[in-house]
C-alpha cells in the first residue's frame, strides 16, 4: 500500500535534542553489528537513541527487521520477513553480559507469517539471558500474538520479570494508526498476563489528536485488567510517509497525565515528550 506525503510538523524546543555520540555510542553499536542482533532504538529510529547508547544500554528487537503489520506511526520496515536466527537468543544474551545490564528489554517485529508467531524466540531469548546472566530482570515487551493463548502461554511459562505490550493510542484512532490491530484484544493480552501472575506494563503515544478524556478512558481500560504500569510519550513522525503528528503536547499536560494515572492506582508511571516504552525501564 503506498502511503500519501504528510508535511512534517516542526518541533517545539522541548523537543529538540543536542546529545551527541561517545566512545560508548560507538562500542554499542559495533557490538550490537558484530553479534547480528538488532536494537528498537535503530530500526523505531528512537529520538533516546545516542542517550540510551551512551549510557551502555539498548532495546533488542528480535526476530529480524521487518514487520508483518502496517502500523501508519512506525519506522520499523515491511520488507519480507527475514529467517529466524538460532543463534540470537544465545547473541543477545552474551550482549546483556558485555553491556553489564542489571535490567534488560526485548521486543519484536510481529510476525503474522510464522506459526509460533515467535513465541518460542521470545522464550529462549529468557532461558538464554537467565544462563548468562542470572541476576539481570528481564522486560518483554511483546506483539498481540494474535491474541492466541496457547502462544502466550509459551511466553508467560518462562516468567518474565515484567510483561510489557504497549496498546499505543485510543480505540477510535486505530483503523489509521494500527489498522491490524484490536485495542480489546490487547487489553485481552494484559488481563491473561496479570492472571498468569506476572507484572503488567502498556504504553500510549500522544500527538494523533486525541482530547485527555480519551487518554483518561485509555488508562481505565488499562486499570480495569490491573496494569501496574504504564508511559505516556509524544508521538514523533518519522518521515513524511508515515501518519502526520496533529499536536506536539506541552509537558505540563503530560505532568498532568503522570498524576492522573498515579491517581488512579498505576504503581509505576513515566510521562514525558520523549518517553518511550523502554525509555529508562529500569527506573520503573
Amino acid at each position: 500500500m503506498q502511503r500519501r506525503k504528510a508535511e512534517i510538523m516542526r518541533k517545539p524546543e522541548w523537543l529538540k535534542l543536542k546529545i551527541q555520540g561517545d566512545k560508548n555510542t560507538t562500542d554499542v553499536e559495533s557490538m550490537v553489528e558484530g553479534l547480528k542482533l538488532h536494537t528498537v532504538c535503530h530500526e523505531a529510529n528512537c529520538p533516546n537513541k545516542m542517550e540510551c547508547f551512551s549510557r551502555r544500554t539498548a532495546t533488542f528487537m528480535i526476530l529480524g527487521r521487518n514487520c508483518t503489520r502496517n502500523c501508519t506511526f512506525c519506522n520499523v520496515t515491511r520488507h519480507t520477513p527475514d529467517p529466524i536466527d538460532l543463534q540470537e537468543p544465545e547473541n543477545l544474551a552474551k550482549a546483556v553480559q558485555i553491556l553489564q545490564l542489571k535490567h534488560a528489554v526485548v521486543t519484536s517485529v510481529t510476525r503474522d507469517d510464522l506459526k509460533d508467531e515467535g513465541a518460542n524466540q521470545f522464550a529462549e531469548v529468557v532461558r538464554q539471558v537467565r544462563k548468562y546472566n542470572p541476576e539481570t530482570t528481564i522486560e518483554l515487551l511483546i506483539p498481540d500474538m494474535s491474541g492466541r493463548e496457547e502462544l502466550l502461554d509459551i511466553i508467560f511459562e518462562t516468567k518474565p520479570d515484567v510483561l510489557n505490550h504497549n496498546v499505543e493510542t485510543i480505540p477510535a484512532f486505530y483503523p489509521k494508526v494500527r489498522p491490524a490491530a484490536d485495542f480489546m484484544r490487547s487489553i485481552k493480552v494484559l488481563d491473561y498476563a496479570k492472571k498468569n501472575g506476572l507484572k503488567t506494563k502498556s504504553g500510549i503515544m500522544v500527538g494523533f489528536g486525541e482530547t485527555e478524556e480519551q487518554v483518561v478512558e485509555v488508562f481505565e481500560a488499562l486499570r480495569k485488567v490491573d496494569c501496574d504500569m504504564v508511559t505516556v510519550g509524544q508521538y514523533l513522525q518519522p518521515t513524511k510517509f508515515h501518519i502526520a503528528v496533529k499536536e506536539y503536547v506541552h509537558p505540563k499536560q503530560f505532568d498532568r497525565y503522570r498524576d492522573i494515572a498515579f491517581k488512579m492506582g498505576f504503581k509505576r508511571v513515566n510521562s514525558g515528550p520523549l518517553v518511550r516504552s523502554s525509555y529508562h525501564a529500569d527506573a520503573l
